[in-house]
C-alpha cells in the first residue's frame, strides 16, 4: 500500500502545511509529493529497521510518484463502541469526520492510528479532539509525520511491540509544485505541550523533510512520546483497519500464512476465502491480534490436515516430506514443537520451522530411510516415534508411501464440526 501525502487533494485549491510520508506495509516508507499539474517531484523509500539502540534515519532513493491520488482516511467505530480506528492519509476533513463519530459515540476510549501522515492542520485538530475527550491513543503498526501530532496528545500512548513512529520537519508545496521546508514552531509547541522531551523534539524537527527519523521504542518511552509498549495480545486487533474488505482480509491471511500458496500444500490448502472470512469476523468481534492469529493458524492447520488425508499421491508425498524434514530440524531444540508437527500433521508450524525455501526443497526431496535417522527411543507418541513413523512411510514405493502418509495424517484430521467450532 503506497499513499501520497501532500496538498489537500490533488488538483484542489488549498495548499497546506504538510508533513507526509508514504508506507508500503511491512517493507518500506516512501514520501511521495506531487504538484497539482501531476508532475512527479520526489520520493523517499526506506526499509523499516530492526529496533536499534540509537535512532535511525531512513535512507532514500528516487521513485516516480504514482498516478492516482490517495483516498480519504478510513474512520470507523470498533467493536463494542470503545475504539475508533483511523487509517490512511490525514487529508482535509478527516478531523471533522472523527469529531462527528466521537459525538455519536460518547463511550469511545481509544483512538487507533495507522497513518503515513498528511496535513499538519488535520493532525493538530485530531489531537485537539483526543485531548477534549481524554482519549488514549494506540499505534498498532505505524504512525508517521503529521499522525504523530495526534498520537502524542493521548492521555495514554500505546505503541505495539515492533511498531514505528516517524518524524521529520514540515514543508509546504507551493503553486509551482516546489517543496519548501518551513520552520517547525507550531509543531514544536504542540510536541512540547504534550510533554515530550525538548531535546527529542529538536532532533525530530531537525530531520529534513525528505527524510524520516524512526526512533526505537526505548528512546520513544524515555522522551515521553510513548507511555508504554504493548504486545499484540493486549488490545483489539487492528490488522484490517486500513482495509477490512474481503480482499484486505485475504491479503492479511496470506501474509500470516504464506504456506497456503506454497507448492508443498497447493493441493491440500483449504479455500483462502473461507479463512479470510473467519479472520474478518474475528477482527470485527474485537478480540486481540494474538488471539486471532493463533486461531487462524490452528484453523488452517486442521483444515489442511483434513484435506491432506484425501489428497492425491504427489501432494501427500510432498507434505509428508515437509513434515518429516521439519521434525528432523527441530527435534533437538524443541521437542514439544517436533511432537506437535508430527502428531498434528501441522504443515503451518512445519513450514515456519523450515522457512519458505527449505519447505519447497523438502517437498521435492527423495524418500527417507529409517536407517538414516539418529537412533533414539521409539515408544509412545513422542517426537522420535513420529519421526520413525513418517520415515518408514516415506521409505516405501511411491503409491504405498502416499497411502501410509495419508493414514498418518488421518489421525490428526479433525471432524468438520471440530474445525468449525474454533474460536
Amino acid at each position: 500500500m503506497a499513499v501520497r501525502a501532500g496538498t489537500a487533494g490533488w488538483g484542489g485549491t488549498r495548499l497546506g502545511r504538510v508533513i507526509g510520508a508514504c508506507l508500503v506495509l511491512g517493507a518500506a516508507l516512501a514520501c511521495l509529493d506531487r504538484p497539482s499539474d501531476g508532475a512527479a517531484i520526489a520520493s523517499l523509500s526506506a526499509r523499516w529497521p530492526e529496533p536499534l539502540q540509537e535512532p535511525v534515519h531512513e535512507p532514500s532513493e528516487e521513485r516516480p510518484a504514482p498516478d492516482a491520488p490517495a483516498g480519504p482516511a478510513r474512520v470507523a467505530l470498533g467493536p463494542h463502541g470503545r475504539d475508533i480506528r483511523l487509517a490512511g492519509e490525514l487529508g482535509e476533513g478527516t478531523a471533522e469526520r472523527l469529531r462527528r463519530l466521537l459525538a455519536a459515540n460518547p463511550q469511545v476510549e481509544r483512538l487507533h492510528l495507522t497513518s503515513e501522515g498528511g496535513l499538519v492542520e488535520e493532525g493538530q485538530a485530531i489531537g485537539d479532539l483526543v485531548v477534549a475527550r481524554g482519549l488514549a491513543t494506540y499505534v498498532p503498526d505505524y504512525c508517521v509525520s503529521a499522525c504523530t501530532l495526534a498520537f502524542v496528545r493521548g492521555t495514554r500512548r500505546f505503541l505495539v511491540e515492533g511498531g514505528r513512529l516517524g518524524f521529520h520537519a514540515p514543508y509546504e508545496v507551493g503553486p509551482s509544485g516546489r517543496v519548501v521546508q518551513v520552520d517547525g514552531v507550531p509543531e514544536r509547541a504542540a510536541y512540547l505541550a504534550a510533554g515530550l522531551d525538548p531535546a527529542f523534539v529538536t532532533q525530530a524537527l531537525a530531520t529534513a523533510s525528505d527524510d524520516l527519523w524512526v526512533p526505537d521504542a526505548h528512546r520513544l518511552v524515555a522522551a515521553r512520546a510513548v507511555t508504554e509498549t504493548v504486545d499484540t495480545g493486549q488490545l483489539p486487533d487492528s490488522t484490517l483497519d486500513d482495509d477490512p474488505s474481503p480482499a484486505g482480509a485475504r491479503a492479511a491471511v496470506l501474509r500470516i500464512l504464506p504456506i497456503l500458496e506454497t507448492s508443498a500444500v497447493a493441493g491440500s490448502a483449504p479455500p483462502i476465502e473461507d479463512l479470510a472470512a473467519w479472520y474478518a469476523q474475528a477482527y470485527r468481534a474485537g478480540r486481540s491480534e494474538a488471539e486471532n492469529v493463533d486461531g487462524l493458524r490452528r484453523r488452517a492447520a486442521m483444515e489442511i490436515a483434513r484435506t491432506l488425508s484425501r489428497a492425491n499421491d504427489a501432494t501427500a508425498l510432498a507434505a509428508g516430506r515437509v513434515l518429516l524434514r521439519a521434525m528432523l530440524t527441530v527435534r533437538d531444540s524443541d521437542r514439544a514443537l517436533c511432537g506437535r508437527i508430527g502428531a498434528g500433521a501441522d504443515l503451518v508450524e512445519a513450514s515456519e520451522a523450515l522457512g519458505d525455501a527449505a519447505t519447497a526443497l523438502a517437498a521435492r526431496a527423495g524418500s527417507f530411510s529409517v536407517g538414516e535417522l539418529t537412533p533414539g527411543p521409539v515408544h509412545g507418541r513422542g517426537c522420535q516415534a513420529e519421526i520413525h513413523a513418517y520415515a518408514r512411510a516415506l521409505a516405501k514405493p511411491s503409491a504405498e508411501a502416499a497411502l501410509s502418509v495419508r493414514a498418518l495424517v488421518q489421525r490428526a484430521a479433525p471432524p468438520v464440526h471440530a474445525a468449525s467450532a474454533l474460536p
